[in-house]
């Protein structure tokens, strides 16, 4: 095809600048509004050494936040009846593993009164959610 030919001919090329534009303005959006949606109860977690454990499905998630709060997943339950909401959840999942995760500064007393609540229930496996060491941090605590 010549430039200034004057035939009338279609013009067989894709114009992918508003494309282009388009996702551009929606990767930015995005990575804008990614941080904003957050998942759970904020809790500053505990650090340890031990390596993470593989993702399940669906996770039957016990928080415990700064306040003493008790969650199931996100729902905020009470003390009293805790061992008798995970008792229902975990029905016909004898095997079923239920994650604990306590903010550091809860103290171990409580986290154990909630752990026996969830072993009461007749959950065989209990496991803490924690978060890695730095190397950097390893190493200050070793000193």
């Amino acid at each position: 095809m010549a430039i200034g030919s004057n035939t009338n001919e279609m013009m067989s090329d894709i114009n992918v600048t508003p494309f282009v534009d388009v996702m551009l303005v929606l990767l930015i959006i995005f990575m804008v509004t990614a941080p904003m949606m957050t998942q759970g109860v904020a809790v500053t977690l505990p650090q340890a050494t031990s390596d993470p454990l593989p993702g399940q499905e669906e996770q039957l998630m016990v928080t415990i936040d700064r306040n003493k709060t008790v969650y199931i997943n996100e729902e905020a339950v009470l003390f009293a009846s805790l061992g008798e909401k995970v008792r229902g959840l975990t029905a016909g999942h004898p095997d079923r593993p239920v994650y604990l995760r306590a903010d550091e500064a809860v103290s171990y007393g409580d986290v154990m009164r909630v752990m026996s609540q969830i072993k009461d229930a007749g959950v065989s496996h209990v496991g803490m959610v924690t978060v890695p060491f730095s190397t950097a941090e390893k190493q200050d605590d070793l000193k």
